[in-house]
C-alpha cells in the first residue's frame, strides 16, 4: 500500500508545511533540516517559500525544488486542532493550494 497523496498546503512561518492528504488526515512538515542542502537554499526566503504549490500529489515551487508525497507523509506529524479550530481545507479561514 502506497503513502497518500497530497490535496492541498498551507505554508506557515518557520519553514513548516500543513498538508492535506487524500486520506483526510492533516499532517505538519518540518522543512528546516533541508534549508542547507543545495537548491533547498531559496526556500530560507519567506515570500519565495510561501510560493508552494501542489502539483500530482507532490509539493513544489517555483524553481523545481519539490517533496514527494511519500517522503511528507512518512517525515510529517500528525495536526490535531485545538477544540473550535477548523481541520478541512473548506472550513479554514485562510486559503489553501489545492489541486484542481
Amino acid at each position: 500500500m502506497s503513502n497518500p497523496k497530497v490535496v492541498a498546503v498551507e505554508p506557515e512561518e518557520h519553514q513548516a508545511l500543513v498538508l492535506a492528504f487524500a486520506n483526510g488526515e492533516r499532517r505538519r512538515f518540518d522543512v528546516s533540516p533541508y534549508l542547507d542542502k543545495g537548491i533547498f537554499r531559496e526556500l530560507r526566503d519567506p515570500i519565495y517559500f510561501r510560493r508552494v504549490r501542489v502539483v500530482s500529489g507532490y509539493v513544489t515551487w517555483p524553481h523545481d525544488q519539490d517533496f514527494s508525497w511519500d517522503t511528507l507523509y512518512l517525515e510529517s506529524v500528525p495536526v490535531d486542532g485545538p477544540a473550535g479550530t477548523p481541520t478541512s481545507p473548506s472550513a479554514r479561514s485562510t486559503p489553501w493550494e489545492t489541486v484542481p
